[in-house]
């Protein structure tokens, strides 16, 4: 659960690091979405397999936890989408949002949802890409099954700096208002030009296999940067950010905290 303060009237938001390993569900209710789920689940020994209950006794030993799943689906989902960080559905995408639509709270807390279709051809990440962390599972899911991870948040397809979890990896915090991420977000994937300021933490933070955008441009320090001709400013930095500044950069300015010692 993102941790949540108010500074000077505004709230911000932090996106802590979660170091457990997710809770994993794949959930089938149909006999060629069973099968390729027990294929997938041989791949993922962590996971648990939810099948309805006309599917279960016919199930070979696997060393994967089974979940019964008793009556119809949406009389499941609540508890399933409570109990799990990750939920990979063998069931139709329009299915699946009617299905998951009556408990969604927001992208902080929501678990990542993903769809496969029956012939297990696409991955596809439904909701909580980001925070939730569903895009790059869908992505690791189509590696293990020769299938397409199909990528829709604007960051992805456009190759840049996806603002929200930038460093998460490493062991960043991000900290602005959210609306700061909201708008920031949007700076970058219309290319307007972004100053990058890097004063402390690991370099290894560009993980795409593509370049980094032309209308990121790197600085070591946030004096180096001019204010009036960038969009906006990441500042990866362990200095307090004075509530003037954040007034001063409103809606401009998000921060990265990496560990003390990185």
């Amino acid at each position: 659960m993102p941790h949540v303060e108010t500074i000077n009237q505004t709230t911000f938001y932090k996106n802590m690091t979660n170091p457990k390993t997710p809770r994993i569900v794949l959930v089938a209710i149909t006999k060629h979405g069973v099968a390729k789920a027990l294929a997938l689940a041989a791949k993922l020994p962590d996971a648990q397999l939810a099948v309805s209950e006309k599917f279960a006794d016919s199930l070979p030993p696997i060393d994967n936890q089974i979940v019964v799943l008793k009556g119809a689906l949406s009389a499941n989902m609540g508890d399933l989408f409570n109990q799990y960080d990750q939920l990979v559905l063998f069931i139709s995408l329009g299915a699946v949002v009617r299905l998951i639509a009556p408990h969604l709270k927001s992208k902080d807390e929501d678990a990542g949802v993903i769809v496969i279709d029956d012939a297990a051809r696409y991955v596809i990440p439904v909701l909580s890409g980001h925070v939730g962390g569903a895009n790059a599972f869908a992505e690791q899911i189509a590696a293990l099954i020769d299938a397409q991870a199909v990528l829709t948040t604007a960051s992805d397809v456009g190759k840049t700096i996806p603002v929200d979890i930038l460093g998460r990896e490493l062991g960043w915090q991000v900290e602005a208002p959210k609306i700061n991420i909201t708008r920031v977000s949007a700076h970058v994937v219309n290319e307007e030009l972004i100053a990058f300021v890097q004063e402390v933490g690991a370099k290894n933070w560009w993980t795409r296999p593509t370049p980094l955008p032309a209308n990121i441009h790197l600085f070591d320090c946030f004096e180096q940067v001019d204010l009036n001709r960038y969009r906006a400013v990441l500042w990866v930095t362990h200095q307090v950010i004075s509530p003037e500044l954040w007034q001063q950069l409103e809606e401009r300015l998000v921060v990265y905290r990496p560990p003390l010692d990185a």
